[in-house]
């Protein structure tokens, strides 16, 4: 009377090792610390050194912080504070650096707005998050949705004092528990879910990592993606968190692999974060205009699958150690890395192209059948990931928050009770060594170009046109490595939608991605 799948497959001592022991790292907890006061030490220590720099443009520790802090006051003598959500509508530069900071040092939490998105996005963000306020300039003002917002620009701070920021400063004290930022990602019901980050979540990601890393104040990153995509989380605050410089990165280079080969050596870049995608386009230009002098210690991969064999032309011009790859796999929910691994030639060169690594050392990863039992060694499941990364969940969404936020059933295993897991969604296995490997998607959602999407999002706005009676969307990839998004259409009864109008229709609601 028992259905199969119920059946016990591995016995309690398998059930440890497959819980306990792939996940059997050091997971000492630092204390909770808030950006403000991990960035404050930082600033302190560093005021001289060039902390922003953007197309010319920089900014000290000392200037940011003058900026940052007199906007933050600012805010809070507006009643914005922890608990509070800022939107940020800014082109890249310097001044979009200062606003970020601003917004977490006076507690709130920032919601990035890509200006380039469609207005129709914009306007749903805006509409859904309810922000207290919109930092933004007068170039981008006109180019966002209406909305009855008060705006605010960073030169508006400039009576204000520069001092830091105590907790009687604030509108109340801040915690390590409150929002850091809010950062949509896309929906299956055709609009986005704002995922809600700690502060404690982004300081305990550098603090679980550093042991890989030695990250410091002589490093210099790449503010190289959008703002509106996690990633930038960890370009962003790696390098202020440690005194490093980031650079501010135009969208025009980012798009063009010579001109951002060019801005790596002249910037003297050391930690690169990129997508496979944008990676093996740089490797390319690497190739065909070789000699640049590189100061790159790490080349971080995350957002999508690595194909560990395209990097053999890499190594055939680099060493192995500089820079060193590291391929490391994350989630939006989880705050932007999961795991970690770090590569060299001949585990390129002979391992199996879906290895992702380890878990960093304060989450606990597993691979879970359909009824939340662990599958033993070599068997594809699902990812769980739980530990000190999870999000708070999906802003104003608790039926969603609830299904994909769900109760941890191991934790008694680890002493602890009450703790939630995030189910990912993706397919993976541990392998012998203890690594794991990742096999895609088990749902709809797909990875591209290192953006996460939702296929139903896609086809619910294509739905929506007036020629359109039923609508699939696919991922095609009819060139090796060059994946794409392709709608197939019903046209409704008397109707003969032509692609172009699509793509026009799609192009109102949906960013480029």
């Amino acid at each position: 009377g028992t259905p199969v799948g119920l059946l016990p497959v591995l016995g309690e001592d398998e059930v440890h090792r497959a819980v306990v022991g792939a996940n059997g790292v050091n997971h000492d907890r630092p204390v909770p610390l808030t950006l403000a006061e991990v960035y404050e030490v930082a600033a302190r220590r560093h005021p001289d050194r060039v902390a922003v720099s953007c197309e010319g443009a920089s900014l000290t520790y000392a200037e940011l912080s003058s900026r940052a802090r007199s906007l933050a006051r600012l805010l809070a003598a507006r009643g914005i504070g922890p608990g509070s959500i800022v939107a940020l509508a800014l082109p890249r530069s310097t001044d979009l650096v200062a606003g970020l900071l601003a917004v977490s040092l006076a507690g709130a939490a920032y919601l990035p707005m890509d200006p380039d998105y469609p207005a129709d996005r914009l306007g749903y963000m805006l509409d859904d998050a309810r922000p207290a306020a919109l930092i933004t300039d007068a170039a981008t003002a006109g180019r966002l949705p209406a909305h009855r917002l008060p705006l605010i620009t960073v030169d508006e701070a400039a009576g204000f004092p520069d001092g830091p920021l105590g907790q009687a400063d604030r509108t109340r004290p801040l915690s390590p528990g409150d929002p850091a930022y809010v950062i949509y990602t896309s929906g299956s019901t055709g609009r986005p879910k704002g995922v809600v980050v700690t502060q404690h979540n982004v300081t305990r990601l550098l603090t679980a990592t550093e042991h890989w890393f030695s990250f410091g104040p002589d490093d210099v990153w790449t503010l190289f993606h959008s703002y509106a995509f996690d990633f930038s989380v960890w370009e962003l605050w790696g390098a202020l968190l440690y005194g490093g410089r980031v650079v501010v990165v135009p969208y025009a280079t980012s798009r063009d692999p010579h001109a951002f080969l060019r801005l790596l050596a002249d910037e003297r870049v050391s930690v690169l974060n990129q997508t496979p995608s944008a990676f093996y386009q740089l490797a390319a230009a690497d190739r065909e205009a070789p000699g640049h002098d590189l100061a790159l210690r790490y080349v971080v991969f995350g957002g999508e699958a690595l194909e560990l064999g395209r990097l053999a032309d890499w190594y055939t011009r680099h060493p192995e150690n500089a820079p060193t790859l590291v391929n490391m796999y994350g989630i939006t929910e989880t705050t932007v890395h999961v795991s970690h691994l770090a590569l060299d030639r001949a585990t390129a060169a002979s391992a199996i192209s879906s290895t992702i690594g380890v878990n960093i050392p304060d989450l606990w990863v597993y691979v879970l059948d359909d009824r939340l039992q662990p599958v033993p060694p070599g068997v594809t499941g699902e990812m769980y990931v739980a530990g000190e990364g999870v999000a708070l969940g999906y802003l104003g969404r608790p039926d969603l928050t609830a299904g994909r936020f769900v109760a941890d059933p191991f934790a008694h295993l680890f002493g602890e009770g009450g703790r939630r897991m995030y189910r990912s969604g993706d397919l993976a296995r541990r392998r012998p060594d203890g690594t794991l490997e990742y096999f895609g998607r088990g749902d709809q959602q797909v990875k591209i170009r290192g953006f996460r999407i939702e296929l139903g999002e896609i086809e619910a706005v294509l739905a929506g046109h007036p020629e359109v009676a039923d609508v699939a969307v696919v991922v095609r990839e009819d060139a090796p490595g060059d994946k794409r998004l392709v709608g197939y259409v019903v046209p409704a009864p008397g109707g003969d939608p032509a692609a172009a109008a699509l793509r026009e229709h799609a192009a109102a609601t949906l960013p480029v991605h």
